[in-house]
């Protein structure tokens, strides 16, 4: 039954069937195919579409058997390490390149203000003495708030951010030199004045990360580095040792780029020593001041207009390449997982750190080091160069004297790579010692005004402090390299060290108007304060006396990278090592550490409590609006 009664059905659908393909010629080709597939299939064949066999395709979708998974591996780490040192040199030469801008469009600018046929002819009545006044004031003065937005700038924007807004700030004070009023020249020093510590703070904090990354790439293999976990105490030391080493090897050379405008410049515009020093009677030691009766006088012809636009504009291009070569050619400091967390602890926690390290009695003993250091090298450049320089052999060899010493410090920072062999305290104790001989001999050395023959001596004096300058920063910069291994406490002691430093510059910006001796002297007691101290920290450590550190808060977040994660979940970097690395910093800390544990596990319980009744209430919440929906559906 069932069978007679397809048999009507299958004859009606093929007379359908025909009838349609009679009306529609694609319905008849796709009819021609599917009763003729082997001839469609050899014809397309040959056509276009070659025979693949199986043992092809496997081939081709199977592993490579020429792929070696291990040098694959080791020539991507290798382009990390490439990276990492191409990272180290363009922050070193914009580095450079900013502080050379800045230094030589300011001294530039000083020396054409002080000229007093310079300004009544250009300015007339416009006072640009007290411009000038005011605008060192902004440089000198604004960077003592700098301790408290430091830390929180770097943590908000980031340390490549960081020094990429600084040195457009620096390129912002060169731009304000093509028209040069009031209302342009100071609001820019000022500007200036608030860059200075973020700015030297984050590069510091850059080049010490480089280092700690450079690390990390030679030693992938290694269980802590493929966990992200802490590494060996002093693993990175000989990465911070050099790599602090190339970048003071470029940032001296600042002092050498600095003088370019001086020499290829103003120098043809400069009267001889014979009229500068006319009235000039003493110098060196004997000197008050800068230069007493200097002459008012110290441009032969004034520079034309277009002159003066073309080298502002050099200066301008230096600064604009800089920028160019942060933003574009350096890389990020950390991931991006962990500048999240670094920023996540709190911004109350951020601004209050760099105060809380200073319980630590490393940083404290090195103190006074940090306020020498921002004497020496100031006093190199305005009291040495000018008051001893200038003042006996004429302002036209201003820029060779700072050349002789920026190029001293800058060949002798190599010096400091014998921290790999030699204890780390030698080189810096032998800068600190070279100074210490030269200031008892400055003491004693007043040269007479206008005295060419003395010259020898000057240069000599200028390439021994550089050689002490060299070991000084680049020893003081290592030292925290290695003192603070922690990424995440690198950048509150750079911010910390580079503060002290700008309080340094304020007060050499203070004391201009006193006596030599005077200067001198606090230089002198400065330095065998430093040396006191820092001797003894060195006795501290080799007793194994405890010193404090501030705990770290864990990040106060939810999200942890690019993923919403609960608080028992971490996606930070050595999330899973942090608990045991924060105990052995507190077990080292000593006992004024147990009481900072007992208030963080305060805290601690205080905020589990808080975070059980949210819970609660949220639990509430949810019943009474299931509740409500309950009710609204009967």
């Amino acid at each position: 039954m069932a069978s007679g009664v397809i048999e009507p059905l299958e004859q009606y659908d093929s007379v359908i069937r025909e009838d349609r393909e009679e009306n529609d010629p694609d319905l008849q080709f796709d009819s021609e195919i599917r009763e003729e597939p082997e001839v469609a299939q050899n014809g397309l064949a040959g056509a276009a579409i070659p025979q693949v066999d199986e043992a092809q395709i496997d081939d081709f979708l199977g592993t490579n058997q020429d792929y070696n998974e291990e040098e694959e591996e080791r020539k991507y780490f290798r382009r990390k390490r490439l990276a990492v040192i191409k990272n180290v040199f363009v922050a070193s030469i914009g580095g450079m390149l900013t502080y050379g801008v800045y230094m030589g469009l300011l001294q530039m600018q000083l020396i054409l203000h002080y000229d007093e046929t310079y300004r009544e002819v250009k300015y007339s009545n416009m006072g640009l003495q007290d411009i000038d006044n005011k605008m060192l004031m902004g440089i000198n003065v604004t960077p003592i708030v700098g301790l408290l937005y430091t830390p929180v700038l770097i943590r908000f924007l980031g340390t490549k951010w960081m020094m990429f807004l600084a040195v457009g700030i620096y390129a912002l004070f060169v731009s304000t030199n093509y028209w040069e009023r009031y209302y342009t020249l100071v609001p820019s020093a000022v500007a200036i004045g608030m860059a200075i510590v973020p700015l030297w703070a984050s590069m510091g904090n850059y080049i010490t990360r480089m280092a700690q990354k450079y690390y990390e790439y030679v030693n992938y293999k290694e269980e802590h580095v493929q966990e992200q976990k802490k590494p060996p105490k002093g693993a990175s030391y000989q990465y911070i040792i050099i790599f602090q080493t190339i970048f003071f090897f470029f940032f001296h050379l600042s002092f050498v780029c600095a003088e370019m405008p001086m020499v290829f410049f103003l120098n043809n515009y400069l009267y001889p020593s014979n009229h500068t020093l006319y009235n000039v009677k003493r110098c060196g030691t004997n000197g008050v001041g800068i230069i007493e009766n200097l002459n008012k006088t110290v441009l032969q012809h004034l520079p034309r207009s277009m002159d003066l636009i073309t080298v502002e504009s050099v200066l301008m291009a230096a600064a604009f390449i800089s920028m160019l070569l942060i933003l574009i050619l350096c890389g990020a400091a950390y991931r991006p997982t962990e500048e999240i967390d670094l920023r996540s602890i709190g911004w109350g926690n951020i601004f209050q750190l760099p105060f809380k390290h200073m319980r630590d009695y490393r940083l404290r003993h090195l103190v006074p080091m940090f306020i020498y250091s921002g004497f020496e090298t100031l006093f190199a450049c305005t009291g040495f160069a000018l008051t001893y320089g200038v003042c006996s052999i004429g302002m036209e060899n201003l820029g060779y004297i700072i050349i002789a010493f920026g190029l001293s410090a800058s060949l002798f920072s190599c010096l400091s790579l014998t921290m790999l062999r030699v204890p780390r305290y030698a080189p810096l104790l032998a800068g600190v010692a070279l100074q210490f001989v030269l200031i008892i001999a400055l003491f004693a050395w007043a040269p007479p005004p206008n005295s060419v023959s003395q010259s020898k001596w000057i240069y000599v004096i200028a390439i021994l402090w550089g050689i002490g300058t060299a070991l000084n920063k680049t020893g003081i910069s290592t030292l925290l390299g290695m003192f603070y291994e922690n990424k995440e406490r690198q950048d509150f002691v750079f911010t910390v060290y580079h503060w002290w430093q700008a309080m340094a510059i304020f007060v050499v910006y203070l004391w201009s108007s006193i006596m030599m001796k005077a200067k001198l002297s606090i230089m002198l007691v400065t330095l065998i304060a430093s040396v006191i101290s820092y001797i003894w920290m060195e006795w501290k450590l080799a007793r194994g006396v405890r010193y404090r550190i501030p705990k770290i808060p864990k990040p106060r977040h939810k999200v942890r990278g690019y993923r919403y994660l609960e608080d028992e979940n971490s996606d930070e970097s050595g999330s899973d090592s942090k608990d045991e690395d924060e105990e052995e910093e507190e077990l080292r800390s000593g006992s004024g550490s147990e009481t900072d544990e007992s208030l963080c596990s305060d805290d601690s319980e205080r905020k589990r409590k808080k975070k059980k009744k949210r819970r609660k209430k949220k639990q509430e919440n949810e019943r009474n609006d299931d509740d409500d929906e309950l009710l609204g559906d009967l």
